[in-house]
């Protein structure tokens, strides 16, 4: 893509096949940018990349240790793990913002980049909200309801969600119930203010 604007999206991804399709999906509406491994992704991250689709097991860095890096780092880009690694509860401290289980197809990519970069204009509270329902949701969708019961850590991700919206609540001015919360996140992603 040649827009001087487009949002920039980073590919971190070790089989040149799958880097390629994700760069096909994507090219007509982002300026793609492909790293093949931890250190070449690093070396291409900068203050103007938007979006990182990082895969999680790489030779040499892995996804965990880029991902680690690049949230050291201070950098502010939104990172989705696309990943064949079944997601277990070591996701709850992992930085990352949404979690794909490979394989993939193209409208989960798309939709995946095009919430990223919504959320990327929220502010910090609203941020953390929707990374920790995320991790939230991709536990509920691989845990048995036994082993989620029987996780701590998973109680306390609940808690701070509940926490969160509790904040994010009084912040929006009152909300009444779950469906007019999400009403108000979806407004405000949409532009308006309440």
């Amino acid at each position: 893509m040649s827009d001087p604007d487009a949002p920039v999206v980073l590919i971190v991804e070790d089989e040149p096949d799958v880097a390629e399709t994700y760069n096909l999906w994507l090219q007509d509406d982002y300026e793609v940018r492909v790293a093949q491994n931890g250190d070449e992704a690093l070396d291409m991250l900068g203050e103007e990349v938007d979006v990182v689709l990082l895969d999680r097991m790489m030779p040499g860095l892995s996804g965990d240790e880029v991902l680690s890096r690049i949230r050291d780092s201070g950098y502010e880009c939104r990172v989705a793990m696309v990943t064949a690694v079944e997601p277990d509860f070591d996701i709850l401290e992992m930085g990352f913002d949404s979690y794909l289980t490979k394989p993939i197809r193209s409208e989960q990519l798309h939709e995946t980049v095009e919430n990223l970069l919504e959320r990327s204009t929220y502010d910090g509270l609203l941020q953390e909200y929707y990374s920790l329902v995320e991790k939230q949701a991709t536990l509920e969708a691989t845990k048995s309801s036994a082993e989620l019961a029987e996780s701590e850590e998973y109680e306390e991700l609940t808690g701070r969600i509940d926490e969160l919206q509790d904040n994010l609540s009084q912040t929006l001015g009152g909300i009444e119930d779950d469906e007019d919360f999400i009403a108000t996140l979806r407004g405000l992603g949409n532009g308006d203010e309440h």
